[in-house]
């Protein structure tokens, strides 16, 4: 059977470049939106709005999955059994763990220059290691230890401030002013260094714990990330009011909001299904390539759009977390080898050997760390970056 492809082009190519771009125009369209305008939209609205989005378009696919199982016909009652039957509350814990998480990544954008939290977002690769070591047993060889200890080394590297970035003044008003200025960047910069670690880790436990279910699971990848995006929308919602509530009440749901925020919005959505289609046709090298070319580009729009200043210890670090992560990824195929086709509506249908289902969650797991970004789990599987998204 040929390989799908758009237009001559075989599909795991296309999914990647299209990857790539939404990689490295998401954390760009999310800090323009926040910064874009005097009016400052709720960040929780938009993390509600993205769920709310993935929902219904993977519901949409899940119901066609299941009309080309039945000649045509929709079985309404299937497709719900499908999505709320069985050990569906399983997705109850990762929905949630995704909710904060991408909670926090508006925060950090925020806080932190695109280029330095598209850097720093690498250490879900550490923290998706680590939790894999001490919840599920996961051995690391000594080539994956050293790639993620350079990837913590590069990842310091590019927390260095620039120098001359804290100025200097020739009177005492304007020097106790630019120290106090100083003192308010320094705190936002952690603050924002701070999110960035927490959404790493709520990253690699989710991903983690969402590889454990998938172990054994039968169902369609679609349904898992149908599951995934309802059972979200519920603490999204509730986050929304316990945090945002005042504010919405007095401005209204959509206060603040732009062409980007709906940008934004429309990037995190598509990012899942984008990963969907990568993990189930490219390998993880590719898909390791399609990362460091979205930081790359991330960097160079930075100087661009936001005056950013590349220095020689932000540059050594970026290069040495793309080794890494080029290392990590490299290492994870050579063991896991080629990929096996991931579930569809119709193969998870059929009986499996115990040796296919883990077949299959050893895919996913290795998929944790090479998500976007934007950290959900990818639409067909955990990333061994995100979405470990079915985001």
């Amino acid at each position: 059977m040929a390989a799908p492809s758009v237009f001559g082009v075989p599909l795991k190519y296309v999914s990647l470049v299209v990857l790539t771009v939404q990689n490295s125009t998401l954390v760009l369209v999310m800090r323009y939106s926040r910064v874009s305008s005097s009016t400052a939209y709720f960040t929780s609205t938009a993390v509600l709005m993205s769920e709310a989005t993935k929902f219904v378009v993977c519901l949409w696919i899940a119901a066609r999955e299941s009309m080309a199982d039945n000649g045509g016909r929709l079985e309404a009652a299937r497709v719900y059994r499908d999505v709320l039957g069985g050990d569906s509350w399983k997705m109850l814990i990762p929905a949630a763990l995704y909710t904060i998480q991408n909670n926090l990544q508006y925060v950090s954008v925020s806080l932190l220059d695109a280029a330095t939290f598209q850097v720093t977002y690498q250490l879900k690769i550490l923290t998706t290691a680590l939790c894999a070591v001490a919840l599920l047993g996961t051995r690391l060889d000594k080539t994956r230890w050293a790639a993620l200890l350079v990837l913590t080394l590069g990842v310091i590297l590019v927390q260095r401030p620039a120098p001359g970035s804290t100025g200097s003044s020739s009177s005492s008003s304007s020097s106790s002013s630019s120290r106090s200025d100083t003192d308010a960047q320094g705190a936002a910069r952690l603050l924002g260094l701070l999110a960035v670690f927490c959404a790493c880790v709520l990253s690699g436990l989710a991903g983690v714990y969402f590889e454990k279910v998938l172990k054994g699971s039968r169902k369609s990848v679609w349904t898992r990330n149908v599951q995934l995006s309802l059972f979200s929308v519920v603490p999204a919602l509730f986050g929304t009011f316990a945090v945002d509530g005042a504010g919405i009440a007095r401005h209204g749901f959509f206060y603040g909001y732009t062409p980007w925020t709906v940008a934004t919005i429309a990037c995190q959505a598509g990012g899942g299904m984008i990963v969907a289609v990568v993990v189930k046709y490219a390998d993880n090298i590719l898909k390791g390539f399609a990362t460091s070319i979205s930081i790359v580009l991330s960097c160079l729009a930075s100087v661009w759009l936001f005056d950013f200043r590349i220095t020689p210890a932000f540059l050594l670090g970026t290069v040495l977390v793309l080794y890494a992560s080029y290392a990590y990824g490299k290492q994870e195929a050579a063991q896991h080898g080629p990929a096996p086709a991931l579930p569809t509506a119709t193969s998870a249908a059929a009986d499996r050997t115990d040796g296919d289902k883990d077949s299959d969650a050893q895919t996913l797991a290795v998929a944790v760390d090479q998500l976007p970004d934007h950290e959900e789990i990818p639409m067909s599987g955990i990333s061994p970056s995100d979405d470990a998204k079915l985001k």
